[in-house]
């Protein structure tokens, strides 16, 4: 890896094993106790052009990051708030049909261990806890969308699938906030661990930046966390350590 300088790059960056390590449950999250000094270092370095793109709601990575993010993009590109204190803006999306929600509930109860997780674009089936039960999930998952003429998609994450509108990805949301200070004029480094993170690596690169993967780049959250640490505490914002962005 080449150099990554603060003084030039945005950093967006995913939050569930990346960030922090993936945990049994969504709720059951732990942030580490040096990660909020690293992130407010960083964002100082970068001169602001600091967002977690998730996966979660924006309001769970407040909960965890409060204010430390100059922007968030939550629900995987659904909901972006572009500055702090700024509104959430919403993509507009097709309804999510009420029997889906039933029959997935009703998967989840003859599924031990399953669990359904809800948002506003769609749901997730979470099958970690409950292995065996993931071909049935897919086959459920499948049959939904085929009679949705592509307005939704199965979209694999780890030990899940989730249920969502097509269209719409972390790949969206790097090139939406791209657009505005302080980030445009920036060489965005994306950085996730996820297949549903792939989209946010490509678009990284497609507007002149970087795209680092867990573990294939970093082993672990911890190793990618120390990388980040050292981003600001040896020479400043052109401090070297990582691949071109």
């Amino acid at each position: 890896m080449s150099s990554v300088r603060p003084s030039e790059a945005a950093f967006l960056l995913d939050f569930d094993g990346t960030l922090v390590d993936i945990a049994p449950t969504p709720e059951s999250v732990v942030v580490p106790p040096d990660l909020k000094d690293t992130l407010r270092r960083l964002r100082d370095a970068c001169g602001n052009a600091l967002a977690v793109v998730s996966g979660r709601p924006v309001s769970q990575i407040d909960e965890f990051l409060g204010d430390i993010p100059f922007a968030v993009a939550g629900e995987h590109g659904i909901a972006i708030r572009r500055r702090p204190g700024g509104p959430v803006e919403r993509v507009a999306l097709p309804p999510v049909p009420t029997d889906w929600i039933h029959e997935a509930d009703e998967l989840a109860s003859a599924w031990p261990g399953v669990r359904v997780e809800r948002k506003v674009g769609g749901f997730v089936l979470h099958f970690r806890a409950a292995p065996e039960a993931e071909a049935a999930l897919r086959k459920a998952a499948d049959a939904w969308i085929a009679t949705t003429d592509g307005a939704f998609h199965v979209q694999a994450a780890k030990m899940a699938w989730e249920i969502r509108p097509a269209g719409v990805d972390k790949g969206y949301a790097v090139a939406e906030l791209m657009q505005n200070a302080p980030f445009s004029g920036r060489k965005p480094v994306f950085v996730g661990d996820d297949v549903t993170d792939e989209e946010g690596v490509k678009a990284a690169v497609r507007l002149g930046g970087a795209g680092f993967r867990i573990p294939a780049d970093f082993p672990t959250p911890t190793a990618f966390r120390n990388w980040l640490a050292s981003l600001t505490e040896t020479s400043g914002p052109n401090n070297n350590g990582g691949e071109d962005a």
